[in-house]
């Protein structure tokens, strides 16, 4: 996800699109626990995303 797209999203959806993110995590890391990750990549891009979109919420909330 880049994050020009990221600036185009309201704080809301920001927020939302975080706690998606943060349970895509959560999942991938249980499936990395129990031997069943096929794409160990994404866990990388997902926190990755979950950065940007922190630091473009902290971004828009302060500026």
């Amino acid at each position: 996800m880049k994050a020009r797209d990221l600036r185009n999203l309201t704080l809301e959806e920001l927020k939302n699109k975080e706690e998606d993110l943060s349970q895509e995590l959560f999942n991938l890391r249980l499936q990395a626990s129990t031997g069943q990750l096929q794409n160990s990549g994404r866990m990388r891009e997902v926190r990755k995303d979950i950065a940007r979109i922190k630091t473009i919420y902290k971004e828009e909330k302060h500026g």
